[in-house]
């Protein structure tokens, strides 16, 4: 098998009209705050292909039977104490075989990053380390909320590939992008410190299958 890592950008919302429409509702708020025109949101998804097999890496919402999907880790939506509740926890998957939903509705994609297997194996690597903060909140202090796109995003900086290259389809944007390249230039400066008090209080009050992150500010 060649060995290489692809992009997928989704359409938000991709298969469902609820998120869809929820998505262009925030984007033509957001638009007219900043001033500016409407675009397309994506959501990101990479297929990493290895000598021996092929893995899916992308967030989802958590499942009830994460078994067999190669989930690394699950964090919490909107607040961290939300977390208790199984509705509003999110998962990172490392899927071996496994498939991305909707990837028919993939707009300008695959995009092949790199076929280098030094890089492959580094990304492989990385995945289990990514942050997990809380989705759809600014904890960095980035201007911008933290998604799905932004663990492809981190993941991507991390293993030092060229994210300036790195850009959504025409007219589109990929919200929560810059939140994850921020947190992985902050992991690059200082490493990883530990678990700071109040990530070791929202542990406990999350549930113990939420992980906890290390400190990227």
């Amino acid at each position: 098998m060649a060995v290489g890592i692809d992009l997928y950008w989704l359409p938000l919302g991709a298969g469902g009209n609820f998120v869809r429409t929820n998505g262009r509702i925030y984007e033509a708020l957001a638009a007219r705050l900043q001033r500016r025109p409407a675009c397309d949101l994506y959501h990101s998804g990479l297929e990493i292909r290895m000598p021996e097999d092929r893995y899916v890496v992308e967030q989802t919402p958590a499942s009830d039977h994460p078994d067999g999907r190669g989930v690394v880790g699950i964090g919490p939506i909107g607040a961290r104490w939300m977390g208790r509740i199984p509705m509003f926890r999110y998962e990172l998957r490392r899927w071996r075989g496994g498939e991305i939903p909707d990837v028919n509705e993939a707009v300008e994609s695959p995009r092949r990053l790199s076929d280098d297997l030094a890089d492959v194996q580094r990304l492989f690597d990385l995945v289990p380390q990514v942050p997990f903060l809380v989705w759809g909140r600014d904890e960095l202090g980035a201007g911008d909320m933290w998604n799905s796109n932004s663990q492809i995003a981190w993941l991507l900086a991390r293993a030092g590939l060229n994210v300036d290259a790195i850009s959504p389809p025409a007219g589109g944007r990929a919200p929560g992008w810059h939140a994850g390249l921020v947190a992985a230039s902050r992991t690059f400066g200082q490493g990883l410190t530990g678990v700071r008090a109040d990530l070791r209080e929202a542990k406990a009050a999350t549930a113990p299958a939420i992980r906890s992150t290390p400190d990227v500010r």
